[in-house]
């Protein structure tokens, strides 16, 4: 049977709803629109639907706006057809139909990820257990001591012990024999680094030990190492370390590459803060970039830091990009339309709505209430009486009807310079709604099961309803 969607949506948005929609055609179900006699379909909850519909028709399946607040599960129920959430905005429904297959599963990765604490010698156990914690919550699957030369780590066993008790899994990062000799009898799992001259070190504890050359850039020596353990039966990771920009950067990747192509199979690690700490760039498209060469090259292991301020989410951000990477792979797709955590700064469809849109929204508008809408040429607000552009906020004060209101003056001001911003950046911007910056910044998760309590400049005010909106 054909599928027959019932669209609800609000007076406002109704007309571009029925035009998007007809431009998808052909599409492969039959639909009816209804709106529901509110004004702003953003506002729209499961209550309210129950409350209004009532009658779907030769529906099959109901599709509600986005951000739709309440348990669509339990109205499901009550209607007797399934009712789901579409996509935030209009103009994404032509995406949101056009999917082929599921959505891309990122709970897959194939790519361990070791997080350092360089500074481990210095911090206290306690403070350890917290960092730990933290790297953890960002996705490591390692957590990595780092030792600094010639200082001791008096408090190793007991950090060791503590981490162990909590279920951590460790490596220690030394250039002294002696404290990777230390931490792997303490318990550590893995021992950065080993090279061909101190191998003796996995007679004495039973840690994996990564690998690197003896020298810079000498894959002999490495590949020697290697084979030893084979020999010997021991498990291993090898490092032929990635050098920063300027300083051997390409001859280190090609090293990768040639230490592949000889041992197709060998587990590997990289190494990625000489990139990531040692470049003043945005990590995220640094991290996008390595871990591309990363699932290229099959490499099984990388060594992330956060030391840098610019660094803070390197952690996180190399979770996400291994899970988009293994996406990717594993549909033989190109890195896109997977998720959009690593565009933080620009966004591929950052103005859903021309001006031209904007001016025939406006003039729809029965009520006072300033909406705000950006477009390529700027940032548009309006009401009943009045529709202006401007590219900077200040220029739009004049027009504003808001001299004997402070908390609506407040309002706006927040609402303007989020629009200024996500118009300057090529960011998408949604009343009410804070700018969306990816995995670069981690905001309170919005639970759309509950209604959204109005801003604190409407909570001593009759003036507007809902959640804030001026």
């Amino acid at each position: 049977m054909r599928e027959h969607i019932l669209f609800l949506t609000g007076k406002l948005a109704e007309p571009s709803l029925r035009k998007i929609l007809k431009s998808m055609e052909p599409v492969d179900f039959d639909y009816t629109v209804k709106q529901l006699g509110l004004s702003v379909a953003a506002l729209m909850t499961a209550e309210m639907v129950e409350r209004r519909l009532t009658e779907t028709g030769e529906a099959t399946r109901i599709l509600v706006p986005g951000r739709c607040r309440g348990d669509l599960e339990k109205l499901s129920a009550i209607l007797e057809l399934p009712v789901e959430r579409g996509p935030n905005e209009l103009n994404e429904l032509p995406t949101y139909f056009g999917r082929s297959g599921p959505a891309p599963d990122l709970s897959r990765y194939d790519v361990c990820l070791f997080a350092e604490i360089v500074d481990a010698p210095q911090q206290s156990v306690q403070g350890i257990l917290d960092r730990a914690a933290y790297y953890r919550s960002c996705g490591a699957d390692v957590i990595d001591l780092g030792f600094f030369p010639s200082e001791p780590f008096g408090h190793l066993e007991e950090a060791i012990q503590a981490l162990k008790a909590e279920g951590y899994c460790l490596s220690a990062d030394s250039l002294e024999p002696k404290d990777l000799i230390r931490a792997g009898k303490a318990g550590a799992d893995y021992l950065l680094s080993l090279t061909e001259k101190t191998l003796y070190i996995t007679d004495e504890v039973g840690s994996t030990p990564i690998l690197v050359p003896a020298a810079r850039g000498d894959l002999s020596s490495l590949e020697r190492a290697m084979e030893s353990l084979d020999k010997q039966g021991r498990t291993w990771l090898a490092d032929p370390i990635l050098e920063p920009i300027h300083f051997g950067f390409m001859d280190s990747l090609a090293r990768y590459h040639e230490l592949r192509r000889r041992y197709p199979q060998a587990p590997l690690l990289m190494g990625v803060g000489n990139l990531t700490e040692l470049t003043d760039a945005d990590t995220t498209g640094i991290n996008a970039i390595l871990f591309g060469i990363i699932s290229e090259l099959g490499i099984s292991a990388i060594l992330t830091t956060e030391v840098s301020s610019h660094a803070r989410r390197a952690v996180r951000e190399a979770d996400l990009a291994r899970r988009i990477m293994y996406a990717a792979r594993e549909n033989n797709a190109l890195p896109q339309n997977i998720d959009d955590g690593l565009l933080c700064l620009h966004e591929r469809r950052p103005f859903p709505d021309s001006p031209e849109e904007i001016a025939e929204l406006a003039a729809r508008v029965k009520d006072p209430s300033y909406r705000i809408r950006i477009s390529q040429e700027g940032i548009h607000i309006f009401n009943r009486d009045s529709i202006h552009r401007a590219q900077d906020p200040f220029d739009l004060f004049p027009h504003l009807a808001v001299t004997e209101d402070a908390g609506h003056a407040f309002y706006l001001g927040v609402e303007l310079s989020r629009a200024q911003i996500a118009w300057q950046l090529g960011k998408h911007y949604s009343q009410d709604e804070e700018l969306d910056w990816g995995c670069a910044y981690e905001g309170e998760a919005e639970d759309l099961l509950e209604q959204k309590p109005p801003g604190t400049t409407l909570q001593n005010s009759k003036r507007g309803e809902g959640n804030g909106k001026a």
